[in-house]
Parts: structure tokens; C-alpha cells; sequence
């Protein structure tokens, strides 16, 4: 943009240029939403500061639906919407194709949280409309891999995962119909092991090498196929043991997953000078080899006596540590090359970073304090906290052009 010219008003139509622009402005908005719920939800229990009714279904439930279906696949899908096509050598998809998924996916978490309040036909409305964003994302990525000349596996692995995710999306349809808890039960499980550590880790797979390459000098990219393959059998394994109350013998696979988490993280780990924005990458993926020594832990010791010790430390481990320090570390890479802008850590991403590694092991610790709830409502402010200043700065950066004036 030539010196002296003034730079465009920050405008709403500028979202639709992009799917990245688009659905992480809708992924740091539904951030927002949910927490802001669960926060206030979280502070009324443990405090009875206010009344807020108790949802049905569950507001422990509620709280993973929503995280698990709704607020990080908004992000997601704005990545994959991006990098499919790339991947395979593809155009660049039309706006028509993801417009309707960021309504979906918009409209799916606002009509679910004015159900938690007391819309009663919000829950269904809710998921109704992420149903239909969910099914947008695979009507059009799914020709993708028919187009293809070759086969990018990586892709294949993503689409499974969104496959089981819209299983579980009808599991829980199905729960809101007949109150059947087992349907619940076997959506949050395969929300959790089937459709968001499969993508996180298959995208980990393929762009943690790719970036460090390009940053860190005789960096040798390790990516073998082979360690997808085993982390997808394992990984089901672990649902369908949970889905059987197995719990003793989860330690079978989540011994394994360890390793694999371990060999993942050292491999990959640059052994040079890396940038605050790589080294944000690897630090989140950090928390993996950490969250499945956790299960296994917790496995074994119930295998011993009986009682989960940790209750859900593990799974918080999983999604704030991995999943929430690896959403700031991608996002944030993504938005400041796809925006013209230095690849760089803004201040407001570190922040953001560190105040997730301080929530998760807040959240973490909450299950063994003697007042869990408390601990879990400072951990649910701490969120609010670390995130507001970094999703206030990805919103204006959506809502204006790119700094070097190149379309996108």
C-alpha cells in the first residue's frame, strides 16, 4: 500500500474473503461465548453469587459438547477449509462453500447456549445447525480427495475424523431426543479421542516439521506415516473402552500412546535456536507425552483400587495444555502470515500462551484440591483472563485488510 494512503475502515464483508478470516473469527467468538457461560455457570454453583439454571442436559455435559463440537471446530474447520485444497494441489475453494459453514457453526453455539438459559427449544435448534456447518465441511472437502491425482494421506486422515465427528454429533441429537445418557456419554468420548486429538495430531504430523524447516537451520524433518497409523487404532481403542467402562485396562493402549506421544515430541523437537513462534508449537505439544501419562497413571491405579485418583485431570491436561496451547501457537501463525504481518508472538499470543500453561495446571491441581469447584472457577476466569486480549487483537485483524495489500 503506497505511503500516505489511508488504510480501509475495518469491515464484516472483509470475513468472507477467507475461510481462515471467517470461521477463526467465529472459532474466537464461540471462545469467548462458551467460557463466558461456563464461568458464570462455574462462580454460581460454587458461590451462589447469582441465579443461572441448571441446564438440561448437564452443564458438565454441556460444557464438552460445546468445546468439543462447536468452539474448537469453528477453528478447525478454518484451517482445514484453507489447507485441503493446498495440500492437493486444488483451487482455492468459493466463498459459497464456507459461508454456510460459519452460520452453522455460529448459529449451532449461540442457539445451545440461549438453551442453557432456558430456551427450550435451543438445544435442539443448536445442534441441528452444527450438524448442518459439520455436514457443509465434508460435502465440500470430501470431492477433494476424489479430484486428487495422488493420495495425501494426511487429508484422509482429517476427513475420517470429521466422519466420526458427525457420528457424534448424531449421538447427541439422539441423547436430546430420548435422554438417553449413554449417547451423550459416547459423544463426548468420541469428540474427544476420535475427532479433535486425531486432527490435532495429524496437522502437528504434517506442518510442525514443514514450519521449523523453513526457521531452524540443519533441522531434519521427521514425519513417518507409520506414526499415524498406529495412533489411529489406539486411539479408537481407547473409546471403545471407555464407551465399555473398561477403565482398569485402558492403560493397555494409553501406555502405548505414551510412547508414541514421547517418540512424537522428541523427534520433532528442533535441536537448534528457534523462533517464540515455533518454539510455541513444540512447548504445546509438549503437554501430550504429559496427558497420556496421566491416563495411564490413572488407569493403573484403578485397575489397583478402584477409584479414579485423578477424575478429570488427564482430560484437562489434554484440553487445556495440548489442545489450548497449540490453538494459540496455530492460530496465531496462521493469522499473522495470512495477514501480511512479521511472523511473529504478538504480546497479546504470549499472554495468551502463558496464561493457558497457568490455567491448565490450575485446572489440573483443581481435581485433587479441597475445594474443587473453587479451583475450577479461578481456572475458568484465568481462561477468560488469557484470552480476551487475543481474541480482542485476531477480531480487528479479520475486520481489516491485509497489511501488505495482497487479497485474502
Amino acid at each position: 500500500m503506497p505511503t500516505g494512503t489511508a488504510r480501509p475502515a475495518p469491515s464484516p464483508r472483509l470475513l468472507a474473503q477467507a475461510p481462515h478470516r471467517l470461521m477463526f473469527f467465529i472459532g474466537a467468538s464461540n471462545l469467548l461465548l462458551a467460557m463466558l457461560w461456563w464461568t458464570a455457570w462455574v462462580i454460581a454453583q460454587r458461590w451462589q453469587a447469582w441465579p443461572i439454571p441448571q441446564p438440561t442436559p448437564y452443564a458438565g455435559w454441556l460444557h464438552a459438547f460445546v468445546m468439543q463440537y462447536q468452539m474448537l471446530p469453528s477453528f478447525m474447520f478454518g484451517f482445514l477449509l484453507t489447507v485441503f485444497p493446498r495440500w492437493m494441489g486444488l483451487p482455492d475453494l468459493e466463498r459459497w462453500r464456507y459461508l454456510p459453514v460459519g452460520l452453522g457453526m455460529f448459529g449451532g453455539q449461540l442457539a445451545t447456549l440461549l438453551g442453557a438459559f432456558g430456551w427450550e427449544a435451543g438445544m435442539v435448534v443448536g445442534a441441528l445447525m452444527t450438524l448442518a456447518g459439520w455436514l457443509a465441511v465434508i460435502a465440500h472437502l470430501m470431492p477433494l480427495l476424489w479430484r486428487e491425482r495422488g493420495t495425501t494421506w494426511h487429508a484422509r486422515s482429517c476427513m475420517l475424523a470429521l466422519l466420526l465427528g458427525l457420528a457424534g454429533l448424531l449421538l447427541w441429537f439422539a441423547f436430546l431426543l430420548n435422554e438417553n445418557a449413554l449417547y451423550a456419554f459416547a459423544s463426548i468420548k468420541l469428540g474427544t479421542f476420535g475427532v479433535l486429538l486425531p486432527v490435532y495430531l495429524t496437522v502437528a504430523h504434517r506442518m510442525f516439521p514443514f514450519f521449523a524447516t523453513n526457521v531452524v537451520a540443519g533441522y531434519q524433518p521427521w514425519r513417518p506415516l507409520w506414526l499415524l497409523a498406529a495412533f489411529w487404532p489406539l486411539l479408537l481403542a481407547h473409546v471403545a473402552l471407555e464407551l465399555l467402562h473398561a477403565y482398569a485396562w485402558l492403560w493397555v493402549v494409553d501406555l502405548p500412546l505414551l510412547g508414541l506421544a514421547l517418540a512424537m515430541a522428541w523427534k520433532l523437537w528442533p535441536r537448534g535456536r528457534m523462533p517464540g513462534l515455533l518454539a510455541v508449537l513444540f512447548i504445546g505439544l509438549s503437554w501430550l507425552p504429559l496427558t497420556f501419562a496421566l491416563y495411564a497413571g490413572q488407569s493403573a491405579a484403578y485397575a489397583m483400587t478402584g477409584i479414579h485418583w485423578l477424575g478429570r485431570a488427564p482430560a484437562h491436561a489434554l484440553f487445556i495444555g495440548f489442545f489450548g496451547s497449540v490453538l494459540v501457537a496455530m492460530v496465531t501463525r496462521v493469522t499473522q502470515g495470512h495477514s501480511g504481518q512479521p511472523l511473529v508472538m504478538p504480546a497479546a499470543a504470549w499472554w495468551a500462551f502463558a496464561g493457558v500453561q497457568v490455567v491448565a495446571v490450575v485446572r489440573v491441581a483443581a481435581e485433587l484440591a479441597d475445594d474443587p469447584m473453587g479451583w475450577m472457577a479461578c481456572a475458568a476466569i484465568g481462561w477468560l483472563l488469557a484470552f480476551a486480549p487475543w481474541v480482542a487483537r485476531l477480531g480487528r485483524i479479520y475486520l481489516s485488510p491485509r497489511t501488505d495489500g495482497k487479497p485474502g
